[in-house]
C-alpha cells in the first residue's frame, strides 16, 4: 500500500494532482485507511497511471471520468471507449500539426536572428530601427481591397518581434 505522498513520488505527480484525480473519481479502486487517508494498492496505481497518461494526451478530466466509467462497465463499452480515444487522437494530431508549424516558425526566427548577428541582413526586428531599414511587405492585388477598389499593392511594416 502506498500513501498519497509515496504514489505522487512514484509517478512524478504532485500530491495535489493525486488527490484531485481521486476526488474526481478517476481512481475507482481507491481505499482509505482507519484515519480516512487515501491509500493505493497496485490496482489503484494502475488506474492512476492510466489517468495520468490520458491527461498527458490532453484529455479533459471529464472525458477521463467517462472513460473510467466505461471501463468499469466492462466489455460492452469497448466501442464507446474507442470513440473517446479516437476523438482524443484527432485532437492530438491537430496539436501535433500546430506544434510542427510553430517549430518551423521558431527555426526560421532563429535563422533570421543569426543572419542579423552575422551582419548578413540589417536588424528589422526592432521597431526603433525601422526608419533605417526597408521592412516592407507587398501584397498581391487579389489580397488587398481599399474601399470599393483593389489597389495594386499595399506597403506595411513587418514585425519580427
Amino acid at each position: 500500500m502506498y500513501t498519497v505522498k509515496e504514489v505522487a513520488q512514484l509517478l512524478n505527480l504532485t500530491e495535489h494532482t493525486v488527490r484531485f484525480y481521486t476526488d474526481k473519481g478517476l481512481i475507482p479502486s481507491i481505499k482509505r485507511d482507519k484515519n480516512n487517508n487515501r491509500v493505493f494498492d497496485n490496482e489503484s496505481v494502475r488506474w492512476l497511471i492510466g489517468a495520468k497518461n490520458l491527461k498527458k494526451c490532453g484529455m479533459s478530466v471529464e472525458d477521463i471520468k467517462k472513460y473510467v466509467d466505461f471501463c468499469l462497465e466492462g466489455d460492452s463499452t469497448l466501442q464507446k471507449r474507442y470513440d473517446i480515444i479516437l476523438k482524443q487522437k484527432e485532437i492530438m494530431l491537430a496539436h501535433l500539426e500546430e506544434a510542427k508549424m510553430m517549430a518551423k516558425f521558431i527555426v526560421s526566427k532563429e535563422k533570421h536572428y543569426r543572419d542579423i548577428i552575422d551582419e548578413v541582413i540589417p536588424d528589422d526586428t526592432n521597431p526603433a530601427n525601422w526608419e533605417r531599414v526597408d521592412c516592407t511587405l507587398k501584397y498581391p492585388e487579389s489580397t488587398i481591397r481599399r474601399g470599393n477598389k483593389f489597389k495594386n499593392e499595399k506597403v506595411v511594416k513587418k514585425s519580427y518581434l
